[in-house]
C-alpha cells in the first residue's frame, strides 16, 4: 500500500514538473487580492471588473490574482477595506474624506487612519436641469424659482445646498426648494410643477435624458463659480457635461460643473509592490480601460489623481513619480 501511494504521489509530481509548475512556489508566489465594487447593474461592478482583467492578464509576471465583489457600495467597502476583508473597494470621495476624517457613519469609530487612497474614477457631477422658460441661464438666476435640491438623507441634497450657498444662495430663504427623489424631478420639470432640479449623477443618464426629451425645452446649467468650494471640500472637483450626451438640451456646447467620483481605496497594509502593480496597468493601459463606460470619456490621467483625501498609498505614489504624474 505504501509503495503504491509514493507511485501516485511521484506521478503527480511528474505532471506538475512537465507541465513547468512546482506546486509549493507557484502557491506561494500567487497572491489574492478582491475588490469591493458595488451593485451588479452599476457602473462601479464593471470598473471593478475591468481593474481585474488587467492585473490578472500580467498574473504571471506579477504573481497577483484579482477579483471581484459586488457589495453594498462606498460605506460598506471603506469598513471591509480597513478590516482586511477586502484589499481594495470603489468608494465616492465624499465618503472618503469622510471616513478619512472620522465623520457621518465613522464618527463614533473615529478617523481611518489606515485609509489609503489609489486613484480617482468617473465623475459624479452635480447636475442643475432648468426650465428654458423659467429664464435660468445661471445659478444665480434660480432665486424666487421653484427647485428641487433632492430628499432628505441623499447625497445630491447636500451637493445641491453646496452649490447654492457657493452662489450666495440661501435654499431656505432665496429658492423653493422642492425635496423629491432624484427620479421624480424631470417630470415635474415637464409638468411645469418645479422649475429646475439638481441631480448629481454620471452621465450619459436616463433622467437627464428624460428631462432633455420633452416638450419643454430644457438648459443644463453651468457651474463655474466653484473655486471657494472646492477649496473648502477637498472631494469636490472639476467635472465636465459631454452635450452630446443630450441632444434635447438647448445647450450647444459641453457643461463645466463640478462633483465628486468614484475612488479606488486600499489600505496601508497591501504591499508596496501589489499596489505599483496594479496602478502601473491600470495607467499604462489607459485608452482601453477608458472604452469601458460612456462615462469615462472625459477621464483624464491628471483627472485620476483628483478628488483623493486620504493619502496615496506609497506604492502607488512610486508610479505615479516615475511617470512624472507627481513629484
Amino acid at each position: 500500500m505504501r509503495r503504491t501511494i509514493l507511485s501516485v504521489l511521484a506521478v503527480c509530481l511528474g505532471v506538475l514538473l512537465a507541465a513547468g509548475m512546482e506546486p509549493t512556489a507557484v502557491q506561494a508566489k500567487t497572491r489574492y487580492v478582491t475588490i469591493g465594487t458595488g451593485g451588479i447593474t452599476g457602473v462601479y461592478y464593471p470598473t471593478g471588473g475591468a481593474i481585474s482583467k488587467i492585473i490578472n492578464k500580467k498574473r504571471k509576471e506579477y504573481g497577483i490574482r484579482c477579483t471581484v465583489e459586488s457589495t453594498g457600495g462606498s460605506v460598506f467597502n471603506v469598513n471591509a477595506v480597513m478590516s482586511g476583508d477586502l484589499e481594495f473597494g470603489i468608494v465616492q470621495s465624499d465618503r472618503q474624506y469622510q471616513a478619512w476624517k472620522g465623520l457621518a457613519e465613522w464618527k463614533e469609530k473615529g478617523p481611518q487612519k489606515e485609509l489609503r487612497a489609489v486613484f480617482s474614477i468617473h465623475p459624479e457631477s452635480v447636475t442643475l436641469v432648468a426650465a428654458e422658460d423659467a429664464g435660468i441661464k445661471t445659478i444665480e438666476d434660480l432665486r424666487g424659482k421653484r427647485v428641487n435640491i433632492g430628499n432628505p438623507g441623499s447625497g445630491q441634497r447636500q451637493n445641491s445646498i453646496d452649490a447654492l450657498e457657493a452662489a450666495g444662495i440661501d435654499y431656505r430663504k432665496d429658492i423653493i426648494a422642492e425635496q423629491v427623489k432624484a427620479a421624480e424631478a424631470p417630470g415635474l420639470l415637464q409638468d411645469g410643477r418645479i422649475d429646475a432640479f439638481f441631480y448629481t449623477v454620471g452621465h450619459p443618464s436616463g433622467a437627464i435624458k428624460e428631462a432633455t426629451a420633452g416638450r419643454r425645452k430644457v438648459r443644463i446649467v453651468p457651474l463655474t463659480t466653484i473655486d471657494a468650494l472646492l477649496a473648502k471640500y477637498p472631494y469636490y472637483a472639476p467635472a465636465t457635461i459631454p452635450i452630446k450626451f443630450y441632444p434635447g438640451a438647448v445647450n450647444t456646447q459641453d457643461v463645466p460643473t463640478f462633483g465628486v467620483k468614484a475612488t479606488f481605496v486600499t489600505s496601508a497594509k497591501v504591499p508596496d509592490d501589489v499596489l505599483y502593480a496594479i496602478t502601473k496597468e491600470v495607467f499604462e493601459n489607459f485608452d482601453r480601460f477608458k472604452r469601458l463606460h460612456p462615462a469615462y470619456e472625459v477621464l483624464t490621467k491628471k483627472g485620476m489623481l483628483q478628488g483623493l483625501s486620504a493619502p496615496i498609498h506609497p506604492g502607488a505614489m512610486r508610479y505615479y513619480r516615475e511617470a512624472g504624474l507627481m513629484k
